[in-house]
C-alpha cells in the first residue's frame, strides 16, 4: 500500500525537523543523508522521494528554521509583562542566558546556522536574509519603543542591527568555547549582556515598560 499525500506531507515535515537538529549540531556538511534520514525515522533510500538533493532540503531547513524562529519571536514579545518588567530587557536576558546558550537544537536560528549559509545556494540564503529582515524589523520596533522620545525610527533600525548583532556574536563566541572554558563562555555572555543594558538604561528598575 502506498503513502498517503497526508502521510508524505507528514513525513517530510519529520525529515526536515530532523535535519535541523542535526545541521545545528554538527553543520550541514557534517551530516550525510545516511545519517539524517535514519534520525528521522526512514532509510536513506527514501529521501529522493521527498527532495530533488541535500541542497533543497537545506533551503527548506533554513525557510522553516527562520519561521519558526520570528514566530518564537513575536510571541515572546507579545507575552505579558511581571510588575516592573521591560521587553528589551526580557529580551536581552533570555537570549544571553546559560540556558539558551546550551539550546543549539531549539534556540535561535540565526546563531545556529550562520556559518553554514554562506556556503548554500541562492535558496537558502534568499530564506535566510528574508527571515533576518523579519526578525530586524520586529526588533526595530522593540528597540522604538525603549527610545519613544526619539522616534527616528532610522536610527531605531540602526540600533536594532547592531543591538541584535552583538547578541548573535556573543551566542555564536560563548558556544563555541562553552566545553573547554565554561567560565569564559559564562563571562561572554555575562559581559554582552550588561553593556547592552547600559546602552539601553535597562539596569533594574529603570527604562522604559
Amino acid at each position: 500500500m502506498g503513502v498517503s499525500k497526508q502521510q508524505a506531507v507528514e513525513n517530510r515535515k519529520t525529515i526536515i525537523a530532523a535535519s535541523e537538529k542535526l545541521f545545528r549540531a554538527h553543520g550541514i556538511d557534517g551530516v550525510g543523508l545516511s545519517a539524517l534520514m535514519k534520525a528521522a525515522g526512514f532509510t536513506q533510500g527514501g529521501f529522493y522521494n521527498h527532495f530533488e538533493s541535500k541542497e533543497a532540503l537545506a533551503a527548506e531547513v533554513v525557510a522553516t528554521a527562520m519561521d519558526k524562529s520570528n514566530r518564537d519571536l513575536t510571541e515572546a514579545i507579545a507575552t505579558p509583562l511581571e510588575p516592573g518588567g521591560n521587553r528589551l530587557k526580557r529580551q536581552v536576558d533570555f537570549y544571553l542566558s546559560g540556558t539558551h546558550c546550551s539550546d543549539i537544537e531549539q534556540g535561535c536560528a540565526i546563531a545556529g546556522l550562520t556559518a553554514d549559509v554562506r556556503r548554500l545556494g541562492h535558496e537558502a540564503q534568499s530564506h535566510f536574509a528574508s527571515g533576518l529582515q523579519t526578525m530586524l524589523e520586529t526588533l526595530t520596533a522593540l528597540v522604538a519603543e525603549q527610545r519613544a522620545e526619539s522616534g527616528d525610527m532610522d536610527e531605531a533600525r540602526r540600533e536594532a542591527i547592531a543591538f541584535y548583532s552583538e547578541m548573535v556574536g556573543a551566542l555564536i563566541l560563548s558556544r563555541a568555547v562553552a566545553d573547554a572554558n565554561p567560565q569564559l563562555g559564562e563571562e561572554i555572555l555575562n559581559a554582552n549582556r550588561q553593556m547592552l543594558l547600559d546602552k539601553f538604561a535597562l539596569e533594574e528598575g529603570r527604562g522604559k515598560r
